[in-house]
């Protein structure tokens, strides 16, 4: 029933959002004034800024279809999907206070236990230009993540994250970040979470994550950057999952929020489920990262490295890869930067809109010598090392700050690691229309 009353007043949020956008002006009453802003959502807000409150949202609408590897028989199938449906509620108050809450309609974030939320925190600002959040948030590691996935360029991010996805992810634990940024150039953060899943003795697991950025260039079209990005958890818990999997570019292959493929392959390129006690001991991941911008044209890449400790008789099990990406805009915008992220394309011509082409390679190896040959009805692993590439070429039309459609070929390949009829190599499509307000 709960369930049932948030869904509904979700979905007339939703609409009262988006009718918003046809509406315009400045409401003031005879106590303070109060701004409306009907731009990117619903916003109203004190003219002195101690308080305001927001309603915003994201759709991504995904159709995919793909083959070979992305399957278990190598059959050609497809999928159609919310990547994300977000509500979004956010605001100020007593100015030094923000609150976020972000719902995922789609339920491709968190649990039916815990609430499918991507974000529920409270930050205090009051101390500028650091800042502290506490609650249930995404910690920060890598330049694509910290990017929102309403501006990330490929619809996708780099299939290397997929194997330490849990330097990213919340796992509807809660965490801590301190950050603070300095004249644009300078952007640090560090975040302590505690997950949901616990030891024999019922503590949780922890995780540090740490992130600088050093941009002595950062403005649109004017960027030079530089960043680092540490993590580290505990993983001596029993039912740790130790999997190394990635999906290589194609969520349709094993997703939420609408129809999935009946058998997509998202292989374990290492590792397994479901430990015992004892097992491992550390999991660690680092990461470097870089980019560069010149007017429409941009380009960025980042090397990240896992090893996950082992504890008992198993050995180690250590991952790294890297991705480079080109993208340049054919209408001449350039991509916003902002603290340590890049941000949107802004259309010039609200007619045409912006376009954009791009392209990114991600490639990567997992080494496992724990004798663990996998063959599951699904995927054959080779024991020791195994290698995945992908590469990613696409378009991306910005219709208005709102509107987005993308369309992705990806071509993946792989060694030492099939499906299970001995397909070493995939092609996939995306498209995705995306309305955020």
């Amino acid at each position: 029933m709960i369930r049932k009353h948030f869904a509904g007043v979700a979905a007339s949020a939703l609409a009262l959002a988006i009718s918003a956008q046809a509406v315009a002006g400045t409401v003031t009453t005879d106590g303070a004034d109060l701004v409306v802003k009907t731009k990117g959502g619903l916003e109203v807000g004190t003219t002195d800024k101690e308080f305001s409150f927001k309603i915003g949202g994201r759709l991504q609408a995904d159709y995919s279809q793909f083959d070979g590897f992305y399957t278990k028989e190598g059959d050609t199938q497809d999928a159609t999907y919310f990547r994300r449906a977000f509500i979004e509620i956010g605001g100020v108050a007593y100015r030094d206070w923000k609150y976020q809450i972000n719902y995922d309609l789609a339920h491709n974030a968190g649990n039916s236990d815990d609430g499918y939320f991507d974000e529920a925190s409270i930050t205090y600002t009051g101390w500028s230009p650091v800042e502290i959040r506490v609650g249930r948030f995404d910690p920060i590691f890598g330049l694509e993540k910290a990017t929102s996935s309403k501006w990330v360029t490929a619809p996708e991010r780099n299939a290397v994250y997929d194997l330490m996805d849990w330097t990213q992810g919340h796992e509807n634990g809660m965490g801590m970040e301190v950050s603070g940024s300095y004249a644009g150039s300078l952007f640090g953060a560090v975040t302590l979470s505690s997950k949901d899943n616990a030891d024999d003795n019922g503590q949780s697991t922890k995780q540090l994550n740490l992130r600088g950025v050093f941009a002595p260039l950062h403005e649109a079209g004017n960027v030079l950057h530089l960043g680092a990005n540490f993590a580290q958890r505990n993983a001596d818990d029993a039912g740790y999952d130790a999997r190394f999997r990635s999906r290589m570019g194609m969520r349709g292959v094993d997703t939420q929020g609408g129809h999935g493929a009946n058998s997509g392959n998202r292989a374990a390129f290492g590792g397994f489920n479901n430990s015992a006690a004892g097992t491992w001991d550390k999991d660690t991941a680092w990461g470097l990262e870089a980019a560069w911008a010149t007017g429409p044209f941009s380009l960025q890449g980042e090397y990240l490295q896992r090893t996950l400790e082992a504890d008992a008789a198993a050995e180690d099990i250590e991952a790294d890869g890297f991705y480079v990406q080109a993208a340049y805009t054919l209408t001449g915008e350039a991509r916003d930067y902002k603290l340590g992220k890049f941000d949107k394309i802004k259309p010039a011509n609200k007619q045409t809109g912006a376009w954009e082409v791009f392209y990114r390679y991600d490639d990567f190896t997992v080494e496992d010598d724990n004798g663990l040959s996998l063959t599951n009805g699904t995927f054959v692993r080779e024991v020791g090392e195994v290698d995945g590439k992908a590469h990613n070429l696409g378009v991306n039309w910005y219709a208005n700050e709102a509107v987005r459609v993308s369309a992705t070929y990806v071509k993946a390949t792989t060694d030492g690691i099939t499906n299970s009829v001995g397909d070493d190599d995939g092609d996939g499509f995306v498209l995705r229309a995306q309305y955020a307000f």
